[in-house]
């Protein structure tokens, strides 16, 4: 079995593919990497002026390591081994998007503190209770949420679904794909 592929080594592998200096790169890709990223790492402080960042189809289980990405705007997540959001707070100021759907994520608390997030891409996780999905109310900017696939959704019929998450999230425009209509 070999190693798993370190953020240094995935920066890197990214810089000689494109012909470009990470550090100065505003869309970083390092998804799919074979083999994959298991840990996200302080590395990522190179990437200071990066505005979007993929770290998809990993084997990532912790955000860190991304304190010192200021201009981060979207953050990609998605296919992981993710049970939680923490650590994604020190983005509070900045993050947009962040996408984490096909992970294994039951709690939203850290969602709190996101003060400028518009778009949450979240299905196919673990959320079960409605007490988490109404955290997003605290992320007051948010508009469109991605939640199909989780156990909570799963438990009624899409209708209902639909318009309990319209009565709890008020601010929502868009669930799943489709404008929510009031």
């Amino acid at each position: 079995m070999s190693k798993p592929t370190t953020i240094k080594d995935a920066i890197a592998n990214w810089e000689q593919k494109h012909n470009e200096v990470a550090a100065k790169a505003v869309d970083i890709g390092l998804q799919f990497q074979w083999p994959p990223i298991e840990k996200m790492d302080s590395n990522l402080s190179v990437l200071a002026e990066c505005r979007k960042l993929s770290l998809s189809t990993n084997m990532i289980d912790k955000i860190v390591g991304i304190s010192s990405l200021k201009n981060l705007k979207i953050l990609v997540l998605s296919r992981n081994y993710l049970k939680t959001i923490n650590g994604i707070e020190v983005l509070a100021e900045t993050l947009e998007q962040l996408w984490v759907s096909y992970n294994l994520i039951e709690k939203l608390k850290p969602i709190e503190a996101m003060k400028n997030l518009k778009v949450f891409y979240l299905s196919n996780n673990n959320v079960k209770e409605w007490g988490e999905l109404v955290r997003l109310n605290l992320a007051t900017k948010l508009e469109e949420i991605t939640f199909a696939g989780n156990p909570l959704q799963e438990y009624f019929e899409d209708a209902v679904f639909r318009s309990e998450t319209m009565r709890r999230l008020p601010h929502l425009k868009k669930l799943d794909g489709d404008p929510l209509i009031r």
